[in-house]
């Protein structure tokens, strides 16, 4: 556009140049200041007679050398701010004092002794208006060189309470953010202000939401009940804002509240329900002062079964992977956990750090070892002799495992076979599988799999209790863990933070979830349950339809759904079909007869299973199989093994004459 170019070309002067403009500008408008005091005064639009040019000099004089002084010629037009006017009023105080001195209260021949007051308001109003249009009209083209994501959020906080306070203080202070208001429940504070902004009923959120063009909405309501946060979560679908939690009050305090520090919301909110405390108990038990390993360390739920055993103060944790990167990302994390929790110890005690010894208080060791190499894990196990054993390594995605089911069955069947054995020997106490609802009449691979690593516990189990071991084995089930690696909702972010479209396999899958955090404490207090072959398993809750939380996800992001119905949205929703071997439905029991326990989101089920000198017997039939790459045998085994298994597609190499161990997607 012309416009927009003849901006280009005036921004793009020499500085020297732009400011002898601004001068010339401010001369010009002296000039007619001084002109129209007169014409106001004397009714008389013509030449000057006498001494009347004296006013035209003084002006001048005065003017140009104070505006010098003061820096008014330094400010970049387009970024003026308050600063800048208030530098400008200060030497129009000086200027008008000096005018007004010598032309209203000493007086000259020939000139009304009136504009002394006249010309230095006008010139103020004119160079003051000049300076503003200039910051108005220049200022559009750094607009257009922002980007959107620079311009200023428009946000309501829900929740006057203190943590909503001083979340507004905080914004206000690096201006990231404008509040325009607050939402609250308590009807004492509707109509009032806080700071200059308005609290508003709750019952006026989507009117205020088009009114105030808001594109952010802050819940800062950190004692609100899970059920009320998804009222209000969901009573804010489809109105295209972005809503987000505050962050710790530690930093509200500290006033260094940036939007990066805004999270958003977890995910609870995500599935609109309430969490159990753990028991502390129960998490304790088989950890404190005792030697903890953790096999799959560096996946998702091994990571998050670390983070929440360092907790209760283990007297070691010997982390086992098979990947270095992942090994070393939780190994390094667990570290700098120690650290934190040594300076809380040190701050709650009043000790001076420096007198803290330097050795951890937890033996962190990491061992990047295979759960498949035998050898290996009996040197580990032995050295470090632990007493609870977690056993979360496994290929768990099940497009992998179906499209490569020889490495599949391998790492998850007879990588539990070993470690089990190992555990056996070396005498430990507790032994914990985790388990997956997969398991549960598994259409894949994967499922079967893990399915038959509970059937090896199973039997191990009563076979230990025959011969009085001490060992005590048991296994958890569970659904989807959101947020782990594969889940659904880190996809869907990525997808929607890329404009989309969202995947999905089929728009009636359905599926148990749970969050990470949550999962691993389950887990943990399930173990302290653990009398000997059971399988536990996780109320997980209400199963959750893919397509439902993928358009929470879209709405919670701020951005409204693209279909049919609404064709000008911003996400569209694709279905893929499903995927080899993937379920519309999960399932976590086998049987229906699931008794209670002391925890009341964990269950015990009561599962069929074969003796230990069977089991054996057709898992060397299973492993040659393997060995000779036979598809045919090895599905035949799944089945004879798994009842329950009835694969809904033919696998990829599964209904090959061979099977290799190298394939990949």
């Amino acid at each position: 556009m012309p416009i927009d170019i003849a901006k280009q070309s005036l921004l793009g002067l020499p500085r020297s140049f732009k400011r002898g403009l601004v001068m010339l500008c401010d001369i010009l408008l002296c000039g007619f200041s001084i002109w129209l005091a007169f014409g106001l005064r004397l009714d008389q639009w013509g030449n000057f007679q006498d001494k009347q040019w004296i006013a035209f000099v003084a002006a001048f004089g005065f003017s140009l050398p104070f505006f010098v002084v003061f820096g008014l010629y330094r400010a970049i037009f387009r970024y003026i701010g308050s600063a800048a006017f208030i530098s400008l009023a200060r030497a129009f105080f000086i200027y008008f004092i000096l005018f007004f001195s010598v032309f209203t209260l000493f007086g000259v021949d020939g000139v009304p002794r009136s504009i002394g007051v006249i010309q230095p308001i006008l010139f103020f109003i004119l160079t003051g208006v000049s300076r503003y249009l200039a910051r108005h009209w220049l200022g559009g083209i750094n607009k257009i060189q922002k980007s959107f994501h620079l311009v200023r959020p428009i946000v309501l906080i829900f929740g006057a309470g203190s943590a909503g306070r001083q979340l507004a203080t905080g914004l206000s202070s690096n201006k990231e953010m404008l509040v325009k208001g607050f939402i609250d429940d308590d009807q004492c504070l509707w109509g009032n202000t806080i700071n200059g902004v308005s609290v508003y009923s709750n019952n006026r959120l989507k009117e205020l939401i088009h009114k105030l063009g808001v594109t952010d909405v802050l819940l800062a309501i950190p004692s609100a009940s899970q059920e009320r946060r998804s009222e209000i979560i969901s009573s804010l679908n489809g109105c295209g804002v972005r809503v987000r939690t505050l962050p710790g009050l530690i930093d509200l305090a500290s006033g260094r509240v940036k939007i990066s520090d805004l999270h958003d919301l977890d995910m609870n909110d995500l599935l609109g329900r309430a969490v159990v405390p753990p028991e502390v108990g129960l998490l304790e038990k088989n950890i404190r002062n005792k030697v903890v390993l953790v096999t799959g360390a560096g996946g998702s739920i091994g990571s998050e079964l670390c983070r929440q055993i360092i907790k209760f103060s283990p007297k070691s944790l010997v982390l086992i992977d098979s990947s270095e990167h992942a090994l070393y990302l939780i190994y390094e994390e667990l570290k700098r956990t120690l650290v934190g929790l040594e300076d809380a110890k040190s701050a709650e005690s009043g000790d001076d750090k420096s007198d803290l010894s330097l050795s951890s208080p937890v033996n962190l060791v990491p061992c990047l070892a295979s759960v498949r190499d035998a050898d290996l894990l009996l040197k580990i196990f032995r050295a470090h002799r632990p007493n609870t054993v977690f056993h979360a390594a496994a290929y768990k995605h099940v497009p992998l495992v179906e499209q490569n089911p020889a490495e599949g069955i391998r790492n998850n069947v007879f990588g539990t076979f070993t470690c089990a054995l190992v555990s056996l020997e070396c005498g430990v106490s507790n032994f914990v599988l985790v388990s997956t609802d997969k398991a549960v009449r598994p259409t894949n691979v994967m499922g079967a799999s893990k399915r038959i690593a509970e059937l090896v516990l199973q039997a191990m189990a009563e076979n230990a209790a025959n011969e009085d071991c001490s060992t005590n084995f048991s296994m958890v089930r569970f659904g989807n863990v959101l947020g782990s690696s594969g889940s659904v909702a880190p996809l869907f972010s990525a997808q929607i933070s890329a404009g989309g479209p969202i995947t999905l396999t089929h728009s009636e899958v359905t599926r148990y979830f749970m969050t990470i955090p949550e999962a691993a404490q389950l887990v943990i207090q399930s173990s302290a349950m653990a009398v000997g072959g059971d399988v536990f398993v996780l109320d997980m809750g209400e199963p959750v339809r893919i397509y439902d939380l993928a358009v929470k996800m879209i709405y919670l992001s701020g951005l409204l759904v693209k279909d049919e119905a609404h064709p000008y949205g911003d996400i569209e929703i694709k279905v893929t079909g499903l995927r080899p071997g993937e379920k519309l439905y999960e399932e976590l029991l086998i049987g229906e007869n699931p008794q209670p326990t002391t925890h009341p989101k964990i269950m015990k089920a009561h599962e069929e299973f074969l003796s230990w000198d069977d089991l054996q017997q057709e898992l060397e039939k299973l492993n040659t199989a393997l060995d000779a790459c036979d598809a045919n045998l090895i599905r035949d085994m799944l089945k004879k093994l798994v009842p329950g298994y009835k694969p809904n597609t033919d696998s990829v190499d599964l209904n090959e004459g061979t099977l290799s161990n190298e394939q990949t997607i």
